[in-house]
């Protein structure tokens, strides 16, 4: 049992490492694939975030989002690669920098626990449900946290009139709304399959008493402690390529 439990738990760090890795790669294909007529670059980590909520639970979710809104931070507000989220950084470092955290670590966590707590709804539209949750709760967090940085929207962003509300909803984050609502509900049936092929093989190693393929076996040596090392360690790597990457741009 302890056996069983310790190969499940390095599954589960493994993947988690993996999904991470994702979510990092894929922040800096859409800030390098930046489309010119939009006010920030678009967030194609929707996806990654949701199967890490559904497939490994609101927790892994959470962690996920945490580190989508870590490289924003970092890359766009810190670095300066993106001009909007650097003038409300230079302006508000800590409103910005909870902001990005708080949006996208609510925004996995939620699509965790929608999955998780609502088993009454059929499984195809429990995934469409914590899919869509994703850009709904990261968009929905951001625009209501802008208005506690009402005056630098004033002086950088509104001119001729234009409200706060037109500027965040139209102007600013409408159309990287409407794209990724449009990508998770597309691929929702996607992540139901992933999740169903997935969970049945982590089932299967987790429950092959003569420890399954060498591979399996070998997981099953590492103790949890490494895994984390690993964890740490393939993100901070992936960063580092990022940042050499954007440097170079």
């Amino acid at each position: 049992m302890a056996q069983r439990k310790n190969k499940k738990a390095v599954l589960y760090l493994v993947e988690l490492s993996l999904l991470t890795a994702v979510v990092l790669l894929l922040q800096l294909a859409g800030i390098t694939l930046r489309l010119p007529f939009l006010a920030t670059p678009i967030s194609l980590v929707g996806i990654p975030i949701a199967l890490g909520a559904m497939l490994l639970g609101p927790g892994a979710g959470a962690w996920l989002g945490f580190v989508f809104g870590a490289e924003v931070v970092l890359v766009l507000g810190v670095m300066g690669q993106d001009p909007f989220t650097s003038i409300l950084f230079q302006d508000h470092p800590i409103l910005t920098t909870l902001l990005c955290l708080t949006k996208s670590t609510v925004a996995g966590l939620g699509a965790g626990l929608i999955y998780k707590y609502c088993t009454k709804l059929p499984n195809t539209v429990r995934t469409v449900l914590a899919s869509l949750s994703v850009p709904v709760l990261n968009t929905g967090i951001f625009i209501l946290g802008s208005y506690t940085m009402l005056d630098t929207f004033r002086t950088n962003f509104l001119g001729d009139g234009t409200s706060m509300f037109y500027f965040l909803v139209i102007g600013c984050a409408g159309v990287n709304f409407l794209f990724e609502f449009a990508v998770n509900g597309i691929l929702s049936p996607v992540l139901q399959r992933l999740i169903t092929i997935l969970s049945k093989r982590i089932g299967d190693a987790t429950q092959d008493r003569n420890g399954g393929a060498f591979k399996e076996k070998l997981l099953a040596k590492v103790p949890s402690l490494y895994a984390w090392l690993a964890i740490g360690g393939l993100a901070i790597l992936v960063l580092i390529v990022q940042l050499v990457l954007i440097s170079k741009a």
